[in-house]
């Protein structure tokens, strides 16, 4: 897979504040790459930075193999941004406005833009002074969805959204990564970057925590651990690996290192296991777990 966006030991100061330090990670063609991390963690300066509205401090970053500052005009041809929140020219229609926004552009479908005002159930004939937040946010959605564009970067794109308009936006992230399409998706609703991406990057006071695919962030993280056994397990108080250990009378919980499990079935062995239910940690548990650690 060809490689769309290349961000290689980024670094961002304001004044004496670093808000980026040495910021790493790819995007390749096909490929949605979740970027995710509390407020003020350097997402937003991130993505600012790729669109060349700010100049990085060090490090290079590439998109379509070209400098974010130096070639940012040619850049801007081939892809498609949406930000958090959304300001419109309150005299124009929506419809208006995701035609200028589309013209400007230069490259897209018409079929596409009246297929996705539809599926978002959405009203262009309306003056923009009189929409919601949600619809704002759908304008901006609707005008990069139905560009031709080779890269999209959607920052918090759905806030404003409800939950049956989050899922058609979901459902179209979908498509266009089908089509081939890179994809930069920062956002705080983390079942939603779970279920999308193929990579994750956790971003913590500007620094990368933790980088990979979800499966590969996971081998490195705890499991949760349900035991119900014959006699109580006691014997799993002398393991290292095992955490937050807590008896209901038969039953345990706990976690556990994903790399000790043998050690923890040959002692659970010993009392008859009844029943054993083991899940990896959800992304919002990998992701408090590396906030807090940043905290620390």
């Amino acid at each position: 897979m060809a490689k769309i966006v290349e961000v290689k030991r980024l670094q961002k100061k304001f004044g004496k504040f670093q808000a980026l330090k040495d910021v790493t990670f790819d995007v390749n063609e096909g490929e949605v790459l979740g970027y995710v991390g509390p407020n003020g963690a350097g997402k937003s300066t991130t993505i600012r930075a790729l669109l060349g509205i700010i100049k990085a401090s060090g490090g290079s970053a590439k998109i379509f193999g070209k400098d974010v500052w130096n070639d940012s005009i040619e850049i801007h041809k081939n892809i498609a941004y949406v930000p958090g929140d959304v300001y419109l020219w309150p005299n124009l229609s929506g419809g208006e406005i995701i035609d200028m926004f589309l013209h400007m552009h230069g490259s897209f479908d018409a079929a596409r833009r009246d297929e996705l005002i539809k599926k978002f159930e959405f009203d262009p004939k309306k003056k923009a002074r009189s929409y919601s937040k949600g619809n704002r946010q759908k304008v901006a959605l609707i005008a990069a969805l139905a560009s031709n564009a080779e890269l999209y970067i959607f920052d918090e794109p759905t806030s404003g959204l409800d939950p049956l308009m989050e899922a058609v936006f979901q459902n179209e992230l979908m498509r266009i990564k089908a089509e081939g399409k890179a994809i930069l998706l920062s956002s705080h609703i983390l079942s939603e970057v779970e279920r999308l991406c193929d990579k994750i990057a956790i971003i913590a006071a500007g620094e990368i925590v933790e980088y990979g695919s979800l499966e590969e962030m996971r081998h490195l993280t705890r499991y949760e651990f349900k035991v119900e056994t014959k006699k109580p397990a006691v014997g799993l108080e002398r393991l290292n690996a095992v955490h937050n250990l807590k008896f209901d009378s038969n039953k345990a919980t706990f976690q556990a290192d994903s790399d000790k499990v043998q050690e923890i079935l040959a002692v659970l062995t010993e009392y008859d296991v009844v029943k054993i239910d083991s899940n990896p940690q959800t992304l919002e548990e990998l992701f408090m777990h590396h906030y807090t650690q940043g905290r620390g």
